[in-house]
């Protein structure tokens, strides 16, 4: 794929303690529901965060209310130097925004319709977002109407990293794309945030962002419920060890011969253990496991790797499906 220049245009008199993003106390209610209770965010000049969360955990909810398409209950944000107030139109300005939901207009061309999204942002812009989109080889001459869920997503990403901002807001970016088209989203978006881009994504696939974000904010139920970098979030991982034996093995007398070894905790499911370690290198508890009298071998271990919702369940106590 053709690589594309840093994104970010510098000028002499920004200042980086702005450039990015910066949330104080955003909240929201639809009725009685707390959609986002008051949170605090920051992302960095040139930093990728991570947005991350089961559906209705208040993703989308954040990232509307800060490009002003739903109106904040109370607190503040500055996208791009830029304050957050009225309808958002000052912020929209200074930003770019890919929306979780597929709105487009199917009788409009590819090509076409880059241009309407782009209408107010100048040659360069649209000019560069069909580079992009000719780079994940879409059709921009045909109608919109006979693209895939993931070609629509994919228009939609060349028409919001082409403009050149300091920051950039994605919804659920690689929703319904194939490995290598992810991947080749992933890539730009690395290089954009390498240029100075403060870029903040949501998704609910944690390979995805663990791939290329430098900050993981989990939300639950609109809360924040942690914010970790990905270095920290790969050693809780680090601490769970999966384990699966013969279907002949009793249950109870496995997890309580995995405790002796050494585990912290010991939850089942299904026909796998699921160890949890006070350490991130499980070398001696397996040994441990091993050496004991009668001890059966693991017909499959994991270690280091957990979905999302394994990561919930197990770091953080609570379910996110």
């Amino acid at each position: 794929m053709q690589s594309i220049e840093p994104l970010r245009e510098s000028t002499a008199s920004a200042s980086a303690d702005h450039d990015g993003i910066r949330v104080r106390g955003l909240e929201r209610r639809f009725g009685p529901t707390q959609a986002l209770a008051p949170i605090d965010l920051d992302v960095e000049p040139g930093g990728l965060t991570g947005l991350l969360g089961p559906n209705g955990s208040g993703k989308s909810t954040l990232l509307r209310c800060l490009v002003g398409l739903v109106r904040p209950d109370g607190g503040r944000a500055t996208l791009g130097g830029v304050e957050l107030t009225g309808d958002g139109t000052a912020v929209r300005r200074s930003c770019t925004y890919s929306p979780g939901e597929l709105a487009l207009y199917g009788e409009l061309h590819g090509a076409e319709h880059l241009d309407w999204l782009l209408r107010d942002r100048g040659r360069e812009a649209r000019e560069r977002a069909r580079a992009v989109a000719a780079d994940l080889e879409l059709p921009l001459a045909d109608r919109v109407r006979t693209y895939s869920h993931g070609m629509k997503r994919q228009l939609l990403f060349a028409a919001a990293i082409a403009p050149r901002v300091s920051v950039r807001i994605l919804d659920e970016i690689t929703d319904g794309l194939d490995p290598a088209r992810r991947g080749a989203v992933l890539d730009l978006l690395r290089e954009d945030a390498a240029g100075g881009t403060a870029i903040l994504l949501s998704s609910h696939h944690l390979g995805e962002v663990d791939r290329i974000c430098d900050r993981l904010v989990f939300l639950d139920a609109g809360r924040k419920l942690a914010e970790q970098t990905r270095a920290e979030v790969a050693a809780r991982a680090r601490r769970v060890v999966r384990l699966r034996f013969a279907p002949e093995e009793e249950p109870r007398a496995l997890s309580e011969a995995l405790l002796a070894a050494g585990a912290s905790e010991v939850t089942r499911e299904g026909g796998e253990h699921r160890a949890r370690l006070s350490t991130t290198d499980p070398s001696v508890f397996l040994a441990a496991f091993l050496a004991a009298p009668g001890a059966p071998r693991p017909v499959a271990l994991t270690y280091g790797e957990l979905s999302l919702a394994e990561l919930y369940h197990e770091l953080y106590g609570v379910e996110a499906c």
